[in-house]
């Protein structure tokens, strides 16, 4: 697998790069190998809970996931989700609780996937991405849809089933394009949308309908917040983005209108910017980048030709 860089920044898009974690799937329905591999003793566990883990800053200045002997883990009868192995065998558990386990030590802290996604390695930012997409996914789906019975965990955490028609049901994802827009005179297209606070812009965005194919909802979910409409469209990167169940899919979209006509439902303002444009408003303080981990950043970035600023810094 391959994870795009930003030509001038060479940063890879959060969430992506390789981990080294095999899901080993077909072991989800091996009772006996799931026990043995619990009982082992390099087996490694951490707890989810309310989309946040427990992270630990270190003198050395990395950040870990928090993560125990099996041995050590808190009790759970059933929210326990089988995550994979790494290349030395080792096996990789999540326990879903109510609530974080305090620490003896007192150097841990808890963190959701915005803040720890870019500060963990990529192997424990892939298995928190995967706890916390599934940990989302129990919360939410509790209940058959076909028979309004309540279901039971299957393989391990990545099935559902509903012990009174037979159904089954598995994790939902639910796929998201995210575009950088650019005109004729490579302006980037940028919104802000209603909840955001004053100056926070970004890429426009949206969920794909049913029936509908990824290039036709770029199409629609440009015209519908921007009144822009788009004719090539070109397939970047992707993300996994559990909040709670999303795969964003990145593209760059040509316009072929420049006509601004937001729908102040959920876009409330959207501007088009040269690279310039940009750099000066970052200047002053007039637009605020977006979030670090999304994959929009790295969109910006791809056609800005260099890292978007952080708080403080000096563009």
């Amino acid at each position: 697998m391959s994870t795009l860089k930003n030509a001038s920044a060479d940063r890879p898009i959060s969430l992506t790069a390789p981990s080294g974690i095999d899901r080993a799937a077909h072991h989800r329905l091996d009772e006996a190998w799931l026990a043995a591999a619990w009982s082992h003793p390099t087996t490694r566990v951490f707890v989810v809970s309310g989309g946040q883990v427990l992270i630990d800053d270190r003198a050395d200045g990395t950040t870990e996931l928090v993560m125990t002997p099996a041995f050590e883990a808190p009790v759970t009868e059933t929210h326990r989700y089988f995550l994979g192995t790494d290349g030395d065998g080792v096996s990789y558990f999540a326990l879903q609780k109510d609530s974080l386990p305090g620490r003896m030590d007192q150097s841990a802290r808890p963190a959701g996937l915005r803040e720890a996604g870019l500060l963990l390695s990529d192997r424990d930012a892939a298995l928190m991405v995967h706890a916390v997409a599934l940990e989302n996914w129990q919360r939410l789906h509790r209940f058959c849809s076909r028979c309004g019975e309540r279901t039971v965990i299957a393989a391990a955490g990545h099935i559902r089933r509903c012990q009174a028609c037979g159904a089954e049901h598995y994790p939902r994802t639910d796929p998201a394009v995210i575009m950088l827009v650019t005109d004729e005179q490579d302006r980037a297209l940028l919104g802000r949308q209603v909840h955001w606070p004053e100056g926070r812009f970004s890429t426009l965005a949206g969920f794909v309908e049913p029936g509908e194919s990824i290039e036709a909802s770029v199409a629609r979910e440009v015209f519908e917040e921007a009144g822009v409409t788009v004719g090539e469209v070109e397939y970047i990167a992707s993300q996994p983005w559990p909040f709670p169940s999303s795969l964003m899919l990145g593209f760059f979209a040509k316009a072929t209108s420049s006509e601004i006509n937001v729908d102040g439902e959920e876009i409330h303002e959207a501007r088009w910017f040269s690279r310039e444009d940009l750099a000066a408003a970052f200047e002053s303080g007039e637009v605020l980048p977006p979030y670090g981990i999304s994959i929009a950043s790295r969109l910006i970035e791809r056609w800005y030709g260099k890292p978007l600023p952080k708080p403080g810094d000096v563009v």
